[in-house]
């Protein structure tokens, strides 16, 4: 049975820095389609990373760009998010997800605008004051 459990968030001044950790059951995060979506309260939930399946790219939203770095650690068999010089504005649940069956880049890069993931993990808060 596929799981992804989420943690790590908190509350942190802006200019802070968190890693959060999405802890992988079921399957190896080797080669395989996954994300991090967050939803700030009052908006849509909104995809911010993705390590495709066939190859160590990644894809980040503009305003993640330079501050935000998805990885997959296989030992562990955990992706990780790391954020640095947080913003208020990055205040909001953080998701991890997962789709195992999609084993094409563009697949999973289509999955990842839809924000249709087959796996979910129940979110970690992330909290920034100005």
């Amino acid at each position: 049975q596929v799981q992804v459990v989420e943690s790590g968030g908190g509350s942190v001044q802006a200019g802070g820095s968190l890693r959060l950790s999405c802890a992988a059951s079921g399957y190896s995060v080797r080669t395989k389609c996954m994300a991090w979506f967050r939803r700030a309260t009052g908006k849509e939930r909104e995809g911010v990373a993705l390590i495709y399946p066939s190859r160590h790219d990644t894809y980040y939203i503009p305003s993640g760009e330079g501050r935000f770095t998805i990885s997959r650690d296989t030992v562990n068999n955990t992706l990780y998010l790391q954020i640095n010089s947080l913003i208020p504005e990055d205040t909001a649940m953080y998701y991890c997800a997962a789709d195992v069956g999609r084993v094409l880049d563009s697949d999973c890069y289509s999955a990842f605008i839809r924000g249709q993931f087959a796996h979910w993990g129940q979110g970690t808060q992330v909290t920034v004051s100005s």
